[in-house]
């Protein structure tokens, strides 16, 4: 009998046999080359046994599979590009094979005569969708645990085995649309509800209602193999596919801009995919993966937002040899909107909590907003309130320091007054022990300042949440100039603890999210006294792939703020350190209009009442002279915008602020969505290439202004050939030098 490392293969006196995938060296199921071989092995063992009648696949973990592994396709991405140096037409060739493994794969299983069916445990992803896909039969757990997607698109590609020619053959071309261009989750009963899968059994009775399917005589044909199949939507010269085809491609534009081309991509494969045999759909649907993992956007995203990602929120800066932290109690010092969101998010991770402000209605009053943001979600169905009521217990409201006593953690988050801080720190440290860690979520005050007031700076840290804590997947863990690898491990262990993702900043004046975030306001408030429309400013951070404009950015964080920071590095580094006229611009804004920002329903926006939407205040271009938008070069803006927040990040890797370019680029997308597509603000520089980047921003610096000027570490780097990652590289390698 034939032994596999990652399945076990178990045949019934029914003879139905039952593959269980169970990887004896990971936390998760995941799709390696390994893998893919040895389940072709048990296709072909279950086609050639006439003993066998057919087969059910599942998996041993609590969840089913993660889907391929991205890094062995990171490795194919870097042979082709070492064999394109020498054979460009034999790269893509390679590159065209490697790219449809599992695509015929999963065809060879669903054409191989025995029905196979796959029974859904857990959590679905990617490729082991499109697996599940290729299975003639479907069987979800019923369990809040059970999620399905084709989220391929987040990270720069699309589901190239198959996904856009199944999904859209079992159900309407406008919804295998929307699911394929979002990476949307569905749970077992949206699943059913679109013809992806086809029963919801009790977890209990998962294999043996998948089994039941063989039984009752499934058939080991799909629907678009047999004679006479019909779309579900209608073809695509048809009524229906001529009211679908043009809205669509216009959606994903305005949604877009253009920017993911593996977005664009499913369109064409969808398109293209459902005018032929099937056959020729998935030579289709390969040539275009082929052409997208080509993409410098698909290498970007999947190097930041999948392999960096996983390697941050597994700890990669943690230093080594400090044990573990398992948090018994954290305490929060404020409970105004920032500390109630840090208290909610460390009871939602099942943490103790004493949450501490002045007196106890103002504590009571903080333990409330996890209430209500508790309400929000049972409200759409994502907690019960048993869950809520766990939460609370979780939570103690007081204004007494002595509850503090036990702390493994503080959390301070007080006014940003260094007077105030100093009175909570001191008063704190009286009751902890002596390992106890206290943190600032200061966002403007160094942190090395703050440790003056602690009686054992090397246990001080800064943890810096951001606006709003439940929602922002970021957190900065700035270090003081005496902070210790203890504190360190214990904060980014916290982080971990919550669910976000630590970046490690040395200290400095707005740390590295504010500087980056302060540069792309700032161009906005230059652009407005340049006299660009501010629908244009706006618009173009959005085409260049920012989320949210300039201008919206700064009302939500409040025009009010940005004169106070403008008025403290004044006063801190001399007027010199900010430009005169954007003082101007802001001081008129707060002073002569009131426009505080959303806060006061006034600021670039009105905020009528709802449900009327904002939108930019009429008045806003009557400040200066307006330039004809015609004249104004669209593109200019966005690398306006791309550009300041890039040579900001490459500003703070040369100060040693930020000293993992990983770092960098993930803090950069999560903080503040810099352009996705990008992969990061040190990726965007990589991604254009060193020297067609410094061209642009000398033309720029030349045009606007010293906030283009380069720093020197990127002439060195272009001068030696180095990438970030070369230079600043995170796992330790020789880096390259060039003459």
């Amino acid at each position: 009998m034939a032994v596999y490392k990652n399945f076990t293969v178990e045949t019934d006196s029914d003879g139905i046999a039952l593959v269980t995938w169970d990887m004896p060296d990971r936390s998760m199921n995941v799709f390696t080359e390994e893998v893919m071989d040895e389940l072709e092995k048990i296709v072909d063992r279950v086609a050639g046994d006439d003993t066998i009648k057919g087969a059910v696949i599942t998996s041993g973990k609590e969840s089913f599979s993660a889907g391929a592994d991205l890094t062995m396709l990171q490795k194919m991405l870097g042979m082709y590009r070492a064999e394109e140096k020498k054979d460009r037409d034999k790269a893509i060739r390679m590159l065209f094979d490697g790219a449809g493994r599992m695509s015929w794969l999963w065809r060879k299983l669903e054409t191989c005569g025995k029905p196979w069916v796959s029974a859904i445990n857990g959590i679905c992803m990617g490729g082991a969708f499109e697996l599940s896909l290729a299975c003639h039969g479907r069987v979800a757990a019923d369990s809040d645990k059970v999620k399905m997607a084709l989220p391929e698109v987040k990270v720069g590609i699309f589901p190239g085995a198959g996904g856009t020619q199944r999904v859209p053959r079992l159900t309407d071309t406008q919804s295998a649309l929307q699911m394929l261009t979002s990476g949307q989750n569905l749970s077992p009963r949206k699943a059913k509800s679109m013809g992806l899968i086809h029963e919801i059994a009790a977890p209990d009775k998962l294999v043996e209602t998948a089994k039941g399917m063989i039984k009752a005589g499934l058939k080991p044909v799909q629907p678009w193999d047999e004679k006479g199949f019909k779309l579900p939507g209608g073809p695509v010269y048809s009524a229906a596919g001529a009211n679908l085809w043009p809205p669509a491609i216009a959606i994903l534009r305005r949604e877009t801009y253009g920017n993911y081309p593996a977005a664009t991509a499913i369109l064409k494969c969808v398109y293209e995919g459902l005018l032929v045999p099937f056959d020729t759909a998935l030579r289709i649907e390969q040539r275009y993966f082929t052409e997208i993992m080509r993409s410098t956007e698909a290498a970007m995203m999947i190097r930041s937002l999948f392999v960096s990602l996983q390697e941050l929120n597994k700890g990669a800066r943690r230093p080594a040899g400090v044990p573990e932290t398992r948090f018994r109690k954290i305490g929060v010092l404020g409970a105004g909107f920032m500390g109630a969101g840090i208290a909610y998010v460390t009871a939602r991770a099942g943490i103790p909590v004493v949450l501490l402000d002045r007196d106890i209605p103002s504590a009571e009053k903080g333990k409330q907003h996890s209430a209500d943001l508790m309400d929000g979600l049972i409200k759409k169905g994502r907690a019960t309130e048993e869950e809520k009521q766990k939460l609370l217990d979780l939570l103690t409201p007081t204004d007494d320091y002595k509850l503090l006593e036990g702390c493994d953690l503080i959390v301070e988050a007080v006014f940003e007054d260094s007077e105030i801080k100093k009175g909570v720190t001191e008063k704190a440290e009286a009751v902890l022990a002596r390992s106890a860690i206290f943190a600032s979520n200061t966002s403007t005050i160094p942190i090395t300042s703050l440790a003056k007031n602690s009686a054992r700076p090397k246990n001080f840290i800064g943890i810096h949440f951001f606006s709003p804590v439940d929602k922002m997947m970021l957190v900065e863990i700035i270090l003081g100039k005496k902070t210790g690898d203890q504190a360190l491990a214990v904060a980014i262990d916290y982080v971990r603890a919550i669910r976000k993702t630590p970046i490690v900043v040395n200290d400095t004046r707005g740390f590295y999210v504010n500087r980056c975030v302060l540069r792309y306001m700032s161009e906005a408030f230059q652009m407005l006294i340049e006299g660009v429309p501010p629908a244009m400013i706006e618009n173009a951070a959005k085409m260049a792939g920012m989320p949210v404009g300039p201008l919206a950015l700064t009302d939500e964080t409040a025009i009010d703020l940005a004169q106070k920071i403008m008025k403290q590095t004044i006063r801190d580094l001399g007027e010199k350190a900010v430009d005169p006229k954007q003082y101007e611009l802001i001081n008129t804004m707060v002073d002569k209009y009131g426009r505080f920002g959303r806060k006061n329903g006034k600021g670039f926006y009105d905020y009528p009442p709802k449900p009327a939407k904002k939108h930019l205040w009429p008045e806003l271009a009557s400040l200066y002279p307006q330039q004809d938008p015609d004249r104004i070069d669209v593109e200019e803006l966005k690398s306006r915008f791309l550009a300041v927040i890039a040579l900001e990040a490459a500003r703070v890797m040369e100060e040693g602020i930020v000293t993992d370019p990983r770092e960098a680029d993930v803090g950069s997308i999560l903080a503040f969505g810099f352009a996705p597509y990008t992969g990061g603000a040190l990726s965007y520089i990589e991604g254009m290439g060193l020297e067609k980047f410094l061209a642009m921003t000398r033309k720029l610096q030349k045009k606007y202004g010293a906030q283009f000027k380069a720093p020197k570490l990127l002439s060195d780097m272009a001068a030696k050939g180095q990438t970030f990652y070369e230079r600043f590289d995170p796992y330790g390698n020789k880096v390259k030098e060039a003459a």
